[in-house]
């Protein structure tokens, strides 16, 4: 622990409670020049490593912004709150502070901050917390649905499909796509429409639903390019016919591959059809001659057939 920064740290958080005192001549306390020392303070702290008297400066640099009515400012620090929160790996303490920071950013009127907010937080607790990202991610596309930001909705609505796809989510990741693709349309981005019907082809497959695949081909293939068309066209024949061998040649397609990761790894893992089963070959040996059977044996056990007696035998007959 570094003594130096914890001493400037509390040198800085008395300067900061001094500027809160009020006398004869100072009827008001001075809450701009306390927050600018608490978080001053908090920054010290930080580097110090002493995390718990990093956030106490930044909760009361807050509460002196808020006394100022000045809620950017206020929503900043939870931010840095937030930062404080990964070095010191609580993950899952951010949700909340993500929460503060954007009413207060909305409250500010800066929607798009809000918004940003919300994504830095999905980011940092993706890999370990999916479930909490795609809270954040949902928020975010809330938050810029109500400015009429459709360029940005499109981005967090990607981001909501891969992590639905991760969490194999099927059924949720195909309406995520429908409604990503909606906002497509509205900024006439067609190029990515195409990739994105791609995308719920694998999906619905995934679902096991051929049917819904194919409906989904037949909407948005239109937008796909000769390449896609030709690979979805192979995909869906295969399932068709159940060929497991043309399938997993079509989901081997290079721009399958070149896909976000999500959906490259769901192609990967596609089950495939099974094929039409045939029943085993009989073993037969090689120059093998037929087994040899009596006669007389065939008669006795299978023939039902009258016996006729020879002339020769009626004649001996007659004569005795």
């Amino acid at each position: 622990m570094n003594t130096k920064k914890i001493e400037e740290g509390q040198e800085l958080v008395r300067q900061a409670e001094k500027s809160l005192k009020v006398g004869l001549l100072k009827w008001r306390p001075d809450y701009d020049v306390a927050a600018d020392e608490y978080t001053k303070a908090a920054t010290a702290f930080r580097i110090a490593k002493s995390y718990e008297q990093s956030k106490e400066c930044l909760i009361k640099a807050i509460e002196c912004h808020k006394n100022n009515r000045s809620w950017f400012h206020a929503a900043k620090c939870y931010e840095q709150i937030i930062l404080i929160l990964k070095e010191n790996n609580k993950l899952l303490e951010i949700e909340e502070n993500v929460n503060k920071a954007c009413n207060l950013y909305q409250q500010h009127g800066s929607p798009e901050a809000a918004a940003t907010a919300l994504d830095k937080a999905a980011k940092i607790v993706e890999q370990n917390h999916p479930e909490l990202a795609l809270t954040f991610y949902k928020h975010a596309l809330e938050v810029v649905m109500l400015d009429d930001s459709t360029r940005h909705a499109a981005e967090y609505a990607c981001k909501i499909s891969r992590i639905l796809v991760k969490l194999h989510r099927y059924e949720e990741a195909a309406d995520a796509i429908r409604r990503e693709i909606g906002l497509n349309q509205q900024t006439e981005s067609y190029g990515q429409i195409g990739r994105l019907a791609v995308a719920l082809v694998l999906v619905q497959l995934a679902r096991g639903d051929f049917v819904a695949a194919e409906k989904a081909f037949k909407e948005w293939g239109n937008c796909c390019d000769s390449e896609e068309v030709q690979t979805l066209e192979l995909l869906l024949q295969a399932f068709d016919d159940e060929d497991p061998d043309s399938a997993k040649r079509a989901l081997s397609a290079p721009f399958i591959r070149h896909m976000d990761v999500e959906y490259s790894i769901l192609a990967r893992d596609i089950p495939l059809p099974h094929g039409l089963s045939t029943a085993p070959k009989a073993n037969v040996i090689k120059d093998a001659a037929l087994s040899y059977s009596s006669p007389k044996t065939e008669t006795e056990e299978g023939s039902t057939d009258p016996v006729v007696p020879n002339e020769d035998e009626e004649e001996d007959e007659g004569l005795c």
